[in-house]
């Protein structure tokens, strides 16, 4: 497998030790921006996530699919000594070695951060964790939807009188994911200037946290926690979703500018003099009068006639797509990030591609998902030099199983 040598991470190399999501989310980005990522995996078993559904493609799960892209496959018995042994020695290789087990889980293994920078000053270690190496919850699992709770953001999502929602993604794994990813490139940045790796803490709770911004401020501001108030913006009125005659759209009228064209668009310029509405203040304090005169006036057209009006008169607005129709949206297709790859057992796998290009042009084509232990020999051969026998050695010695789809048939070197 090749990286082309213009990606900016080319030449990076990644021990990649997570599984279910926010670590391969995050490893995932890296692979995207053209870094070697070598995804570890227990022999026979994988990533929990390879279980995760319906739906399956092949007897391969949607779930996996999605998050593991750019990546190479290695199968690796970590409770083996052979197995310890050879993620030492892809370690005094490495860049970056990222995990995202609990706190405590990887020194047990015999392999912590001392043990995996022993040969490899430069390393850097990227632990993702629920809540944290330190505190009094660092022990906690970390699962998406308990993060979403614990954070905050939970309480404000939902209707004002309804129960708490969880975003409809799971937004804890993949914005701690993000962090993940944006630590590693800062950290690579330091080391070029000091010559040392380190290691990086990135939590989950931390990062849900982090999201809370003004919602924060507000409670800082007024020692009051903010409520639920469904899709309707804190801060800024009319911002937010309209019933139609036939579906829903979002309409965003964030300034002054926005207000009087929307009052023009709607037909109602006697809105403008009105005082509750006169200032975006008055207008989040008089929210629920001017639902009640927009409401009907909304409900009065179709999804088509708004947007055609709010559209010609530069008010911001958006239909409320389903996935089903983003993931075929012209927008996103004409710009390349709708893409397909093909797997050897889930036959043509589409994808969302990396939302990041350089100098104007589309991301690259993907290196489809691995197979459990699918480049074992190919890694260990590459990495760590091993030739036929050293691998026959390992696999005797329990470090991976011979029966993995990556066996040592045909040898390296």
């Amino acid at each position: 497998m090749s990286w082309s040598e213009d990606a900016p991470l080319a030449g990076v190399r990644i021990l990649d030790l997570t599984r279910v999501v926010s670590g391969p989310f995050a490893t995932m980005q890296l692979g995207d921006l053209g870094a070697d990522v070598v995804k570890v995996e227990q022999p026979g078993v994988g990533d929990e996530s390879r279980g995760y559904g319906p739906p399956f493609v092949g007897g391969e799960s949607a779930y996996y699919l999605a998050v593991n892209r750019n990546k190479r496959g290695c199968a690796i018995d970590l409770k083996s000594a052979a197995g310890k042994e050879l993620v030492l020695r892809l370690a005094a290789s490495a860049d970056v070695v990222m995990e995202n087990f609990r706190p405590g889980t990887l020194e047990r293994l015999g392999i912590g951060f001392d043990a995996l920078a022993r040969d490899n000053n430069e390393l850097i270690l990227c632990s993702i964790t629920g809540f944290g190496r330190s505190g009094p919850d660092a022990q906690r699992p970390g699962y998406d939807l308990i993060v979403q709770g614990e954070s905050g953001v939970m309480d404000i999502t939902g209707e004002a009188d309804g129960p708490p929602t969880k975003v409809g993604t799971s937004i804890a794994d993949m914005v701690t994911g993000l962090y993940a990813t944006q630590a590693v490139l800062a950290a690579l940045m330091r080391r070029q200037r000091t010559g040392h790796g380190g290691r990086i803490d990135v939590a989950m709770l931390d990062s849900m946290a982090s999201l809370l911004t003004f919602n924060a401020g507000i409670y800082f501001a007024t020692g009051v926690s903010p409520k639920r108030r469904g899709s309707a913006h804190p801060t800024i009125s009319p911002y937010e979703p309209f019933e139609t005659k036939d579906g829903w759209i979002n309409v965003g009228v964030a300034n002054d500018k926005f207000w009087r064209l929307f009052c023009q668009a709607i037909a109602r310029a006697d809105l403008m003099t009105d005082r509750r509405f006169a200032r975006a203040s008055d207008r989040v304090s008089s929210r629920m009068a001017l639902r009640e005169i927009i409401d009907p006036i909304f409900r009065a057209h179709t999804r088509r006639h708004w947007q055609a009006v709010l559209e010609r008169a530069g008010v911001p607005f958006g239909e409320i797509k389903s996935v089903g129709e983003i993931c075929e949206a012209p927008q996103l297709l004409e710009r390349g990030m709708v893409r397909t790859v093909s797997h050897p057992t889930a036959g043509p796998v589409k994808y969302i591609a990396s939302a990041v290009r350089f100098d104007d042009q589309p991301p690259p084509d993907a290196v489809r998902p691995p197979l459990i232990g699918e480049h074992t020999e190919e890694v260990l051969g590459e990495w760590l030099g091993l030739s036929r026998s050293d691998l026959e050695s390992y696999a005797h010695k329990g470090a991976f199983g011979i029966s993995e789809p990556a066996t040592i048939a045909g040898g390296v070197g």
